[in-house]
């Protein structure tokens, strides 16, 4: 693929600096002033915006949610299952007036300038080479979780957003739906809190024999996009979900679903990036092609504070009965989030305490994000401050592939004296496909 010739932004001018200096000193977001990405659509706060969804399995979601809410239009969906972009046209037909158009390839979206933003839910390996393409075409972006596929891809996505000045949101919701339960434990509901842990339980079958078959007529050579090729291994068997569990193409189920809730055990503990870092468990329930563990928990230690996240994605342990997708615990008793909703207990686990925030799902979260275009909000999930939780996936994935404890600085999330592990931090592409800055 030779480099796109779209065209690029131009800085700043001194005027536009001093502008938003000023702003500055009327106390608007920091998040806002600093992102030069508003110059981009002239007015945003004052006319519907127009944007791009890409891939149409989980980006249905986005189309739905897109749909429900105001001064917004979907200009052009990209798929390349010509059954699935049938289906998300139709979607859109039913419910706007203005023509969307459909394209297989999504760079033909890029081209198109009146394109504000552009919604981004292919799988993990096209996360970042699709978010740095489009940023590079002067598009705002929206990117599912869990945004990279791999460390050097987190480190770079953020660089790039810095770099072209862009407005990107992590697809990690609960950064929108637990606002409230986070600041009622921030605010001390049961302390200092000292350690915090997460759950994902489910009932995975076994994989190797596609649900349902690729259509013949898919694009297979543009959804493997940048990834190098793999001999051995009919790519059509994997499509659309099960690459997730082959570390050709997914993080497993660290990167899936862990994400989420690794991410708001994070936010609540006022942690960064962790010291050490272990991930033990394997695949202990079918006896097929996957590679990453269906079965395991994943340490991190901060020094001061701890976090775990307990994975049985082939069994659902239903005698358990798990209620909450996040506890922590503090030293005035236990803080329990399930949702947008959250229950106080004391130190003996008496209920003492319970709240509920207004949720709202996928339209809140991109409508925030929206709204952050138009300049009348600051991003919940800035994709800075998601990469950072992004990295404990990537660091728990290397953890458990090279059978060893992570050392990790800090203030970075850079392994110490890993060689094993450094062989992990790039993933090799396919001839010129290699995004970079």
């Amino acid at each position: 693929m030779k480099k796109s010739p779209l065209e690029k932004l131009t800085p700043f001018t001194r005027r536009e600096a001093i502008k938003r200096a000023t702003l500055a000193s009327l106390g608007v977001g920091l998040t806002n002033i600093l992102n030069p990405a508003s110059v981009l659509a002239a007015n945003a706060s004052n006319r519907k915006l127009r944007v791009a969804v890409v891939a149409l399995g989980r980006g249905m979601a986005h189309v739905s949610a897109l749909l429900s809410l105001p001064d917004v239009e979907i200009a052009c969906l990209a798929e390349v299952d010509p059954q699935r972009l049938s289906t998300g046209l139709k979607a859109v037909a039913d419910r706007q007036n203005s023509p969307c158009k459909g394209v297989v390839d999504f760079r033909t979206c890029l081209e198109d300038k009146t394109v504000d933003a552009v919604f981004i839910a292919t799988p993990n390996f096209w996360h970042t080479p699709a978010a740095v393409l489009s940023m590079q075409a002067g598009k705002h972006v929206y990117v599912e979780k869990p945004g990279s596929q791999n460390p050097h891809e987190a480190e770079l996505i953020v660089a790039v957003a810095k770099k072209y000045g862009r407005m990107v949101q992590m697809g990690n919701q609960r950064r929108t739906w637990m606002r409230e339960a986070i600041a009622a434990l921030h605010a001390g509901a049961v302390g200092d809190v000292r350690f915090a842990r997460a759950f994902y339980y489910g009932a995975r079958k076994a994989i190797s024999q596609p649900v349902k078959p690729a259509p013949a007529d898919l694009d297979l050579n543009l959804w493997q996009g940048p990834v190098a090729d793999e001999s051995g291994r009919n790519i059509r068997d994997f499509v659309h979900y099960d690459w997730h569990w082959l570390w050709h193409w997914g993080n497993g189920e660290l990167g899936n679903n862990g994400i989420h809730t690794l991410d708001i055990l994070r936010w609540g503990l006022q942690a960064k990036y962790p010291i050490r870092i272990s991930y033990n468990g394997g695949r202990y329930w079918h006896k097929d092609s996957q590679e990453t563990p269906d079965t395991g928990t994943a340490v991190f230690d901060f020094g001061h504070r701890g976090m775990e996240w307990v994975q049985s994605s082939c069994a659902t342990r239903s005698a358990e009965k798990p209620t909450a997708e996040c506890v922590f615990y503090g030293d005035k008793g236990t803080f329990a989030i399930s949702g947008s909703a959250w229950t106080i207990f004391d130190p003996k686990g008496e209920k003492i305490g319970e709240g509920k925030g207004p949720g709202g799902g996928d339209p809140a979260h991109i409508g925030n994000f929206l709204d952050s275009i138009r300049e009348k909000a600051v991003l919940n999930s800035p994709i800075e401050e998601a990469q950072v939780s992004t990295m404990l996936c990537h660091l728990g994935n290397i953890a458990y592939r090279t059978n060893t404890t992570v050392q990790c600085d800090p203030n970075t999330g850079r392994m110490l004296n890993h060689p094993a592990g450094e062989r992990l931090w790039k993933r090799p592409y396919r001839e010129n496909w290699e995004p970079s800055l």
